[in-house]
């Protein structure tokens, strides 16, 4: 019973995680890619302030989960769901090494700009923000399918 109130926590965890590639990749990287730089500062500054709190409960409530999880299925004699579990993990891990490296950099000096004063160079950065995002959307995408294949096919 607890394993499987450990696999609903991390599957919903993970889905709080996931919808946020799911979005970018739906519509928010090519709207941002279109905005002129005020609005982008303007728009990133706005996202970075209301994500902050939220990123970071959620985070820490699925590397919790993820890492129970593991623990709890390390005891199963299911050895898919040891796995995909275990990937499930390690992509969470992979995304915030990649936020941690790449993205909050570049947030944190974006948050210095306004909409009237920003660098010449601003479009640099944001293309070196998506790079960073692009690779989390795959990792954050990879594991949660690994979560979903462990809870249907354990």
């Amino acid at each position: 019973m607890i394993l499987k109130l450990l696999l609903l926590l991390n599957l919903v965890g993970y889905a709080f995680v996931v919808c946020q590639p799911f979005f970018y990749l739906l519509a928010m990287s090519n709207a941002q890619k279109n905005l002129q730089a005020p609005a982008y500062v303007e728009l990133r500054n706005l996202l970075d302030s209301n994500l902050m709190v939220y990123n970071r409960i959620v985070y820490y409530a699925v590397l919790l989960s993820s890492a129970a999880t593991v623990a709890a299925a390390a005891f199963q004699p299911q050895i898919i769901l040891l796995v995909t579990s275990i990937v499930a993990c390690v992509a969470l891990w992979i995304d915030l090494y990649l936020m941690f490296k790449g993205n909050l950099p570049i947030n944190k000096a974006i948050q210095d700009w306004r909409p009237d004063k920003y660098p010449a160079n601003w479009q640099e950065y944001r293309t070196e923000w998506f790079m960073y995002y692009h690779r989390r959307q795959w990792a954050a995408i990879a594991g949660f399918v690994s979560v979903v294949v462990g809870v249907v096919f354990q």
